[in-house]
């Protein structure tokens, strides 16, 4: 890792050329940086640990394989969850999901994630070591998947609500409307109790497991 040092501020889009054009180890970069967020997103699908581990190795591989074609008008990190979220769904195909209407007062572009650290307003800072909170866990799996998984997207992972509604292929108005419904949902339970960095985390052991998986099953694919 400590060879990856001196690459690692450089913006993903700088990182992905090197990688296309031969640096291939510096992939283990976009997997540290993005693995939290798809942990995030596969157990707010409502996969198992194991499960969400599996779709996590297939999401990175299936970035790589596609890397040159990743086109810059999104950011690196919502074009994975997109594939993470389509792997999802081709898993649980045969579920439904409802269609709710809900108000979308008070919700906009500005608005401040109601898990947000008021210690370290970054979304992204992962505070490592934490075991998951089962009962965080079971009210969020009590929400209709399309109110979880914008919830998840917006509050716990940081998306903006343009990036949510680009990732989910639904309008910003829907994002609204069902953040704000999903935060009713919620907000109750769990807004004084637990911050964001206590849902769903990805223990650092376990993002070392995956940066070994994912770059060994690469390693696999240029010698088949």
């Amino acid at each position: 890792m400590s060879s990856l040092k001196e690459f690692e501020k450089i913006p993903d889009a700088d990182i992905i050329k090197k990688i296309t054009a031969g640096s291939v180890p510096l992939f283990e970069l976009l997997i540290r940086r993005t693995n939290p967020f798809l942990y995030k997103v596969g157990r707010s699908y409502g996969y198992n640990h194991e499960d969400v581990q599996d779709i996590m190795q297939d999401t990175f591989i299936n970035a790589f394989t596609n890397l040159s074609q990743f086109q810059n008008r999104a950011s690196f990190k919502t074009w994975i969850i997109q594939i993470m979220l389509n792997n999802c769904y081709r898993k649980k195909q045969k579920s439904s999901t409802k269609n709710e209407i809900a108000s979308e007062k008070g919700i906009t572009e500005k608005s401040t994630p109601m898990f947000t650290n008021k210690n370290n307003g970054n979304t992204e800072k992962v505070v490592m070591n934490k075991e998951l909170n089962k009962v965080i866990e079971d009210a969020l799996e009590e929400i209709p998947l399309e109110y979880r998984m914008v919830f998840s997207l917006r509050e716990i992972t940081g998306l903006t609500v343009a990036e949510t509604a680009k990732t989910l292929d639904i309008t910003e108005t829907n994002v609204k409307a069902r953040l704000s419904r999903s935060k009713a949902m919620l907000r109750k339970k769990i807004e004084k109790m637990y911050s964001a960095e206590d849902i769903y985390e990805f223990n650092l052991i376990y993002c070392d497991m995956m940066v070994k998986r994912v770059m060994n099953e690469i390693d696999n694919k240029k010698h088949e």
